[in-house]
């Protein structure tokens, strides 16, 4: 066996857990052969440089083998080898990931609680409600 298909290939070696989601992501462009966008149906052959994304990363491996039927993950990891930029940039990117503030703590107080809640009620009868708009006016009038 010298080719076999891209989506196929993706299979055996573990990067997407069906065939129909290989050939999903080879259908959405995100996944190259030597450079070029392909097709489903491409066929690949031991050496061939492919380019996939997963998630928010990108990964570049060389194809090293094939294989017919789907085998356990150290079996699949012989199908591939990955290349030294793409380790860099998955272990840059993970760095990153992990140093970056979690979303949820960029809110300092986050939802108001049942307390604050009816604090905020009691301040807008108090003086909130004087204003017709949202707009800054000198003299009050709304102009």
């Amino acid at each position: 066996m010298e080719r076999m298909r891209i989506d196929k290939w993706l299979w055996a070696a573990r990067f997407y857990k069906t065939r129909s989601l290989a050939a999903e992501e080879v259908d959405r462009h995100r996944v190259q052969v030597n450079g070029d966008v392909v097709k489903p149906a491409r066929e690949v052959r031991a050496g061939d440089l492919v380019q996939l994304r997963q998630g928010p990363d990108t990964r570049t491996v060389r194809v090293r083998g094939l294989s017919m039927q789907r085998g356990p993950a150290p079996v699949a990891q012989l199908l591939y080898e990955e290349t030294a930029e793409s380790i860099a940039a998955l272990s840059a990117a993970r760095e990153e990931r992990r140093l970056a503030r979690e979303p949820a703590h960029a809110i300092v107080q986050g939802r108001p609680t049942k307390r604050d809640r009816r604090h905020l009620d009691t301040a807008r009868e108090v003086g909130w409600g004087d204003r017709w708009s949202a707009s800054v006016d000198d003299d009050g009038a709304g102009r």
